[in-house]
């Protein structure tokens, strides 16, 4: 049997464990008793589920569970990130605008190319929406898809962000900017709930950020509680009381069903320097 090394993805366990099935199964029809058939084919199944469910108790955030509709364009820097994937499906996340050349998001939303909407409210009303493709991509180079491990990216746009009083930057924080923030607030246009599609308008929830160890051991802010992001609002900013970004938003997690979900936001301080390096080294047309 192979052995699978390390913390393996979704995918690639799904994959291996549904060849096992399919092999059992197979087996099951070429003499073995009909009993035996029925117990390997649920114990194969049983086992995919139950790899599904340990590795899927962390998923990238995305939905803005338990917030309400922000005033419109309070939030300029605000950016609705789409990602055309290679297979020809789209995806989205957020995103929030450094200056006229450069958003930051999170590495777990790459894509084959981007498409970025700036000064959006209403999905369904763009006049006077700027739409500008992505020149080029810099996800962090030690992002680990497995534990989301430095989950950040810098993006270069292809044309300049045209500011007004709809598309502004946001200033970020950095080491001098103290300790633990605590009243903070996530916004995007993430699902509301599980099943629903995405929401049509910008929404926006407050969080209080939790005293960690693990969390600021792992380079993370965290909030706890089922007030958060959750699917569909990754790469939007983690936004504290002086108005400036202090993380990113990366994963929700839950221990167990009954227990509070656990929201992650990639600690900006921690990256200002490689941020700043990014945008020093490559904004020149």
């Amino acid at each position: 049997m192979q052995i699978i090394q390390g913390r393996p993805s979704v995918s690639n366990v799904m994959k291996y464990l549904k060849s096992e099935a399919v092999s059992d199964v197979f087996h099951c029809s070429s003499g073995s008793q009909p009993a035996f058939c029925l117990i390997m084919f649920a114990h194969c199944n049983l086992a995919i589920l139950t790899v599904v469910l340990i590795l899927h108790d962390q998923v990238h955030a995305g939905e803005i569970i338990g917030g309400h509709e922000t005033v419109p364009h309070s939030r300029p820097y605000m950016v609705l990130l789409q990602q055309n994937k290679a297979n020809g499906h789209t995806a989205h996340c957020g995103g929030f605008l450094l200056n006229e050349n450069f958003v930051l998001t999170a590495a777990h939303c790459q894509a084959e190319t981007y498409e970025i909407f700036l000064g959006l409210h209403n999905y369904h009303h763009k006049n006077g929406v700027q739409h500008v493709h992505v020149e080029k991509a810099f996800p962090h180079n030690d992002y680990d898809e497995n534990n989301f491990e430095n989950d950040i990216m810098v993006l270069k746009l292809k044309s300049k962000a045209e500011f007004n009083n709809k598309v502004k930057s946001i200033a970020l924080a950095d080491h001098g900017d103290g300790s633990l923030p605590q009243s903070c607030v996530v916004s995007g246009w993430g699902r509301t709930k599980e099943e629903s599609h995405m929401s049509l308008k910008l929404l926006e929830a407050n969080v209080t950020l939790t005293d960690d160890e693990r969390c600021a051991k792992e380079k993370f802010y965290c909030s706890k509680g089922e007030t958060g992001p959750g699917r569909g609002d990754s790469g939007g900013p983690l936004v504290c009381g002086d108005g400036k970004a202090y993380g990113v938003v990366s994963t929700s997690s839950s221990p167990n069903p009954s227990a509070s979900s656990i929201h992650r936001y990639t600690k900006i301080p921690t990256y200002k320097e490689w941020i700043d390096s990014i945008i020093n080294d490559n904004g020149k047309y």
